[in-house]
């Protein structure tokens, strides 16, 4: 049976979430949930349905991934919305004595909001950068 993964990153990056996608489909993980655009015309209405079942599969998975691209002029931009459920993925660790493997695509620069978390989760081996053969 395939490990089961969760991707999380933003939406905005359409193409890289289905790269990422079928990056880890490829390596014979079950994509659980990734970042999809939600239509701009039902976007109040379908919102809180799509990330209440984004957590609920963040809950459900072995692999939490932060496709944390180049955005915004930052390298490895994390939002805030992704950092929330990275922070989610870490609690579930933490709190009910999950192992969800947590995995950066790259360090967050300076400018990210969370670096310094993310740098202290790195070195306390909460979270750790992907690194890939």
């Amino acid at each position: 049976m395939p490990q089961t993964i969760v991707i999380a990153g933003s939406a905005s990056l359409r193409e890289r979430a289905e790269y990422w996608k079928a990056f880890w489909e490829a390596k014979d993980y079950q994509v659980l949930d990734y970042p999809k655009a939600i239509a701009r015309d039902n976007f109040l209405r379908d919102y809180p349905e799509v990330h209440r079942n984004f957590f609920l599969q963040i809950e459900q998975t072995e692999v939490f991934f932060v496709m944390n691209e180049d955005k915004n002029g930052q390298t490895g931009y994390i939002g805030a919305e992704t950092f929330a459920e990275l922070t989610f993925a870490l609690a579930q660790n933490l709190l009910h004595d999950r192992k969800i493997e947590i995995l950066l695509l790259k360090m967050p620069s300076a400018g990210v909001q969370s670096h310094e978390e993310i740098k202290l989760w790195l070195e306390l081996k909460w979270i750790k950068l992907a690194e890939f053969n």
